[in-house]
């Protein structure tokens, strides 16, 4: 057999790659904002942070590239796609406002607060690196609807459902632009002078912002204005913020455990769900990965952990392969370095590149229903609902605390922990379903133990929160048990008595 001529670089890595380098730049825009916002000097987030992330990006994109290069030559196939690598946005917001912000509130000094981050990051990576040994024994115990349900209530809720919101903030362009990407991307039809969809996209959506007045001429001077030199410079201010972080601000390890952890089961469930759409990664090396390259970027001054994207499926659907994922991982270097990061994010208005992230989402979501067995879709439907509780909590709770406590007061705890909620509904209504009510009833003490320990249903690691939550799933797992064991004598016997009258 002759060896795969696996390309480099092809025509459908252009809209693999702007779909991934929005996404990356959304959240890259947002660091910068919220932490200048915060009080954190330019110096150190133009200079320090995105210079670190972008070290952490471009190392695991050009790995994962490598990673679809063993797969193609290993299956023998040319129409392998690199897995998406970039910072997840749910675990950037709790190290934006529950490390950086604490720890700048702590110290009073942005310096010492960045090398905090840096050294809460360092660990973040340390875990995520762990998670690896356990990753593939996970990935085999857990039901494959319960894993992307989860993923499929991320892609509803924060990338198609808030970036379609977005959209409609200019809804003169935001429609146009959507129109262009599902006429392209979903309707397979080919642009003017065969330009790739999202490019075009992006394009008409910008000049169209212009032109008609969303956007103003003084966003191109600003975003100019940012332009600079931003050099990589290694630092070991890690280490002395590992010591600030055991000394003073031991009680982050609360907040650092369990999102190490929900990072590389997210890293998990979007390996599932590229194994679905016919890629098949090994979990632990992806794991490994994005550990590896957190732990890089902070030393370069990176204070975001990093992970496999929930964007790899969408970059599927568009038939990349891996040149999308080596010239993001450059671009993002070069755009970091010369302060081109924060002149797009001036200069391209964000319902320009938001229908994008909606097709993303989209694809996340049709992809996980194609995905699993159509008696376990109650299980991917049950599994997204947490995420939409998280959604609430996340965007409304500390501006509006009262409005969401009116709507309901299970949203916050419902809403903390998501993913481990989720998988654990998902799990257990696959058991349900496929009649294994003993793998049930153990699921829910497991959930019951995760609830006691602070894993869900609770704002941080602390013991017995609330004992309802824990109490409520130990009944549930009576309750299974119960049909598990007697509900199971009852059907034999009621099966024997069939077989008896024949």
């Amino acid at each position: 057999m002759s060896k795969v001529n696996y390309p480099w670089f092809k025509r459908e890595d252009i809209d693999g790659f702007f779909a991934l380098f929005q996404n990356n730049l959304a959240n890259f825009v947002l660091i910068a904002v919220t932490m200048i916002g915060m009080g954190y000097p330019a110096n150190i987030v133009y200079g320090r942070v995105i210079p670190g992330a972008a070290i952490a990006v471009f190392f695991g994109n050009i790995y994962y590239a490598h990673m679809a290069k063993k797969l193609a030559q290993k299956e023998n196939r040319t129409d392998v796609t690199a897995l998406s690598y970039g910072i997840s946005t749910p675990v950037m917001f709790i190290y934006l406002f529950g490390v950086l912000g604490p720890a700048l509130r702590l110290t009073g000094d942005p310096e010492l607060g960045w090398k905090i981050g840096m050294a809460a990051c360092f660990l973040g990576g340390v875990i995520e690196s762990l998670g690896s040994i356990a990753g593939e024994w996970m990935r085999k115990i857990l039901p494959r609807a319960a894993m992307l349900g989860a993923l499929a209530g991320v892609a509803f809720t924060f990338i198609g459902g808030e970036l379609f919101f977005r959209t409609y903030q200019m809804p003169m362009i935001g429609m146009i632009v959507l129109g262009i990407i599902l006429i392209g991307l979903v309707g397979k039809k080919k642009m003017p002078f065969k330009i790739p969809a999202s490019l075009f996209a992006i394009v008409i959506g910008t000049v169209l912002a212009y032109i008609l007045g969303d956007a103003q001429g003084s966003q191109i001077k600003e975003g100019l204005s940012t332009l600079g030199f931003f050099p990589f410079l290694p630092t070991l201010g890690v280490f002395q913020g590992m010591s600030l972080l055991f000394s003073s601000m031991i009680q982050l390890l609360a907040i650092l455990l369990p999102i190490s952890i929900y990072n590389f089961i997210e890293t998990m469930n979007n390996v599932e769900a590229m194994a679905a759409a016919g890629d098949d990664y090994p979990v632990g090396e992806s794991q490994l990965a994005d550990g590896v390259g957190t732990m890089l970027g902070t030393l370069f001054g990176g204070v975001f952990p990093t992970t496999v994207y929930i964007a790899s499926v969408g970059s599927k659907w568009m038939n990349a392969g891996r040149g999308y994922s080596i010239v993001n991982g450059i671009v993002f270097l070069l755009a970091s370095t010369f302060g081109i990061i924060a002149a797009m994010s001036q200069i391209i208005p964000v319902p320009v590149i938001a229908p994008i992230l909606v097709f993303v989402g989209i694809s996340m979501v049709a992809q996980t229903f194609k995905a699993v067995d159509q008696k376990h879709f109650p299980a991917v439907v049950i599994a997204m609902f947490p995420y939409f509780a998280n959604y609430i909590m996340t965007r409304f709770n500390n501006a509006a605390g009262e409005v969401v406590h009116g709507l309901s007061p299970a949203i916050v705890p419902l809403g903390q922990g998501a993913m481990f909620t989720a998988l654990i509904w998902g799990t257990m209504l696959v058991f349900i379903i496929d009649n294994q009510y003993k793998k049930a009833a153990i699921t829910a003490l497991i959930a019951g133990a995760l609830s006691a320990l602070g894993f869900m249903h609770a704002p941080s690691l602390v013991f017995l929160f609330d004992y309802k939550y824990v109490i409520g799933y130990g009944l549930l797992a009576l309750m299974f048990g119960y049909y598990g064991v007697f509900a199971k004598e009852n059907d034999d016997q009621t099966l024997g008595k069939v077989k008896t009258s024949a």
